[in-house]
């Protein structure tokens, strides 16, 4: 009896030990991702700003990715009018297909989909590229050429991905739109002019601004956590396949979560 009651506490006793040395180790992480950004963010007032690594960063980050930001929102705005038609066809209200396609694309889907897609793209490629310079020492050989490394390459690439992402969205909730329009009209025989009547009558420009805000934050946080994670890489080329895993999964789950507290800010 007395062995069983042992071996309880110390099971017990284990899976404490092991929440807090999860909880501590979150907690540091944090900490140091907060007290990078300060770094980050005071080089950004305080120096001079690098444009050309700045348009750089913005062609590598969204020129590149605009081919597959507009099948995405191509194929989800399709995808999105044969759905709404299925549904608003038991009510008779097929009227409204337009504005549903328009707002969902524009306030919810155009920039959830355009920052998940680009972190997938580019915010992985961003870790990689700044976890190589960090194992092979290059970010020591430019801090000790005087070089500062959060000017050089941190701000660039955050300042270009907040900027660069609204204008994917943009392209996004208009191929979206576009690829509705394409469905309801040619597939299923709805009156284009009533598809973009009803978008005029309901699509607010407070839904416009609210969606492109998303969008730059959801920049801010891909490029925020991509850079920090690439910065801190260590371990050889195992460490960068990590840290690229870590920082894509964490800048998707953190996307998803911004969108709600955004949401309810924007749109209340």
């Amino acid at each position: 009896m007395i062995s069983s009651v042992l071996s309880m506490a110390r099971m017990v006793q284990g899976l404490v030990f092991s929440v807090g040395a999860y909880v501590v180790s979150t907690l540091d992480t944090i900490g140091s991702f907060f007290l990078f950004m300060w770094g980050v963010i005071k080089t950004a007032f305080t120096s001079k700003l690098r444009v050309h690594q700045l348009f750089d960063q913005m062609c590598t980050i969204g020129v590149e990715s605009l081919s597959i930001i507009l099948l995405t929102g191509f194929s989800t705005g399709a995808v999105l009018a044969w759905q709404s038609y299925i549904g608003f066809k038991r009510f008779g209200a097929e009227d409204f297909i337009g504005p549903v396609v328009a707002l969902s694309l524009i306030r919810e889907l155009g920039p959830v989909l355009t920052g998940l897609m680009v972190t997938g793209r580019a915010g992985s490629a961003m870790t990689a590229e700044l976890g190589t310079m960090s194992i092979t020492e290059q970010l020591e050989a430019l801090q000790t050429l005087c070089i500062d490394v959060n000017q050089y390459l941190m701000v660039p690439r955050i300042l270009g991905a907040t900027i660069i992402i609204p204008f994917l969205a943009v392209f996004s909730m208009i191929c979206g739109i576009v690829g509705g329009y394409l469905i309801c009209v040619n597939v299923l025989f709805i009156n284009g002019e009533q598809y973009i009547s009803g978008i005029k009558t309901f699509v607010e420009l407070a839904d416009i601004t609210g969606g492109l805000l998303k969008a730059a934050a959801f920049g801010f946080i891909f490029s925020s956590v991509g850079c920090y994670k690439g910065f801190y890489t260590s371990g050889g080329a195992k460490g960068v396949g990590l840290a690229t895993t870590q920082s894509v999964v964490i800048s998707s789950i953190s996307i998803l979560i911004a969108d709600y507290f955004l949401t309810t800010l924007l749109f209340k």
